[in-house]
Parts: structure tokens; C-alpha cells; sequence
């Protein structure tokens, strides 16, 4: 069993129609999710817009309703409205998307760091301090700067006063949506990197989302690929890349760039016959209803939705 067990994962939101707005029908976000992530380890969610890996994440935080399904932390059953899940919200934090947005420009980064502080530790105004200037100091930004605001630092900056935000409480696992998606491409690297010792360095466990297959590349020890509230794959980035077996995948790695021009040529005519293949059989690979079918054994690390060969 892993550190985090997700099993059978599903967040439908009920369609409200009339006068006295009776649910009329569901959209089923998530639908029928199992991740398995182990200690110290990162997992990487990827999906296009609306593939439901936000709702996942959100999910497993905590932010959305489950409406069915099962999560297990460290063995014990977060669902249940038990004093564990009062535990759960120290051990599980979440780096947002818009390092901006997600910081209250009206408030100063002490407070906005301390905020966990605040919430479930009682300390007195010199021990917050010392204690968000440590935080500061931990993600390389000036102790001098927390009487200043957020709109006075650059993107980078920002996203790292939230991961300071995400790691006060000392947190088994991190949650991060798009952490680096609102970056200029040349401070992502920082980011990431920055990320990854961070990880080391506190024995983290990631669960990263993403809709840039080259950057959960370069981070992720295991990937699944949603569409439409399912996963259609789900394995190592040998078995994703290497290896893709359902058309979605493919059609994603496919556009992945390549830098090295000596690849392109190579990489074009791999891109037209994804795309051919994509436009002649995606409709093979889903149901009557459009939806992956269950995923299926590749190999021993390896799953995929695959229709049954007849």
C-alpha cells in the first residue's frame, strides 16, 4: 500500500434545471480515479482543460465533495469525519496555480505566511516572526521583505512566499496545480528545481498537475493521463514516452518539441501520423458514451484504456 492511496475516486456536480432548480442530471468531473503514490515520491496528473485533474487534486485536498470513492493518508481514511481529517489538513498542502491570485495582495507576506501559523498554532508575534523569516530564508527570499506586499515581487518570488506558505506546517505531501504555468518559461526552471530540492530536503511527497507532459517529464516518478473524469494511462515516464499505447497519449507526447533540430524532421512525421491515426480512430478507443473504457494491463508498471481486441 502506498503513502497515498486514492481508490475509485469520483466528484459528480448535480445539474440544477427550473424553477426549483431539481438536479436534472450530473457532470461527472471525476469518475472512478486510483492513484497509488509512495513516500517521497512524485506523481505526476496531467490532462488537457476540463480532463477533471484539478477536481482530482481539490478532491484529495479536501476543497471539493467526494461523492464516492475512498482516499487513504499514511492508512488512515480521510473521508471519514474523524480527528484524523483535522490531522490530514497539517500533513496535506496545496500550491495554486497564479502565484498572484493566490496571495492576498491587500495583506503583507508576514501575515500571508503566517497564516498557517495562525490557524493552528499558537504563538506570540516574536516567535511568528522568527519563525515565517526562517520560512523566507528556506525559499530564497530577503527576511527584510515581509512587511512588503505581494504585487512588489515577481512571479517567481511569489510562487516561492506559497510554497513557504505550503511548507510552514511541515507537510507530508503537496499538492501543486500548474505551479509553474503562469511563469515566464525562463523562471519555471528556477521554480522547478527550487521544488525538487525543497522535496529532498524535507522528504516531500508531490502530487503534481500539469497539462505540460515535458515538465512532468523531467519531475515525475509515475503518470497518469485523464480525459474526461477517467484515466486513459497510467504509468512510468519510460512507459508514457517511450512507449504511449492509447491514442490520447500518443497525440500528447507527439507534440512535446523537440530543441535538438537534428529530431525535427523525425519529430514531424511522427506528429502527421499520430494525427492521422488520431482523426481515423479516436472514436476506437472510447465507449458508446465517449469515455475511456477500464484501464488494462501493459506490463508489470504499464496500464492503459484499450478496447478489447475481437
Amino acid at each position: 500500500m502506498g503513502f497515498l492511496n486514492v481508490s475509485d475516486l469520483k466528484v459528480h456536480f448535480p445539474i440544477k434545471a427550473g424553477i426549483l432548480k431539481r438536479t436534472v442530471g450530473y457532470v461527472k468531473a471525476v469518475d472512478g480515479v486510483s492513484i497509488e503514490l509512495e513516500e517521497g515520491k512524485t506523481y505526476g496528473l496531467v490532462g488537457e482543460s476540463g480532463s477533471g485533474k484539478t477536481t482530482t487534486g481539490r478532491a484529495i485536498i479536501g476543497l471539493n465533495e467526494i461523492t464516492s470513492g475512498q482516499v487513504l493518508f499514511n492508512g488512515h481514511d480521510i473521508t471519514k469525519k474523524n480527528r484524523k481529517t483535522y490531522d490530514y489538513k497539517r500533513d496535506v498542502q496545496m500550491v495554486f496555480q497564479d502565484p498572484f491570485s493566490s496571495l492576498n495582495p491587500k495583506k503583507r507576506i508576514l501575515d500571508i505566511v503566517a497564516e498557517p501559523f495562525r490557524n493552528f498554532d499558537k504563538m506570540n508575534k516574536e516567535q511568528e516572526r522568527k519563525a515565517v523569516e526562517e520560512l523566507l530564508d528556506k525559499v530564497g527570499i530577503s527576511k527584510d521583505s515581509i512587511f512588503k506586499y505581494p504585487h512588489e515581487f515577481s512571479g517567481g518570488q511569489r510562487q516561492r512566499i506559497g510554497i513557504a506558505r505550503a511548507i510552514a506546517l511541515n507537510p507530508k505531501l503537496i499538492i501543486a496545480d500548474e505551479p509553474v504555468s503562469a511563469l515566464d518559461v525562463s523562471v519555471q526552471a528556477q521554480v522547478l528545481n527550487f521544488m525538487q530540492d525543497i522535496q529532498k530536503e524535507l522528504n516531500l511527497t508531490f502530487l503534481f498537475i500539469s497539462h505540460d507532459l515535458g515538465i512532468i517529464r523531467h519531475i515525475c516518478d509515475r503518470i497518469g493521463i485523464m480525459y474526461k473524469g477517467r484515466f486513459v494511462e497510467e504509468g512510468s515516464p519510460d512507459d508514457i514516452f517511450q512507449n504511449p499505447q492509447h491514442i490520447y497519449t500518443k497525440r500528447l507526447v507527439s507534440a512535446i518539441p523537440d530543441i535538438d533540430p537534428d529530431n525535427r524532421e523525425a519529430q514531424r512525421a511522427f506528429r502527421n501520423e499520430i494525427n492521422q491515426e488520431y482523426n481515423e480512430h479516436f472514436d476506437n478507443y472510447f465507449d458508446e458514451e465517449g469515455l475511456a473504457y477500464p484501464l488494462t494491463p501493459v506490463s508489470d508498471t504499464h496500464l492503459a484504456a484499450l478496447p478489447e481486441r475481437g
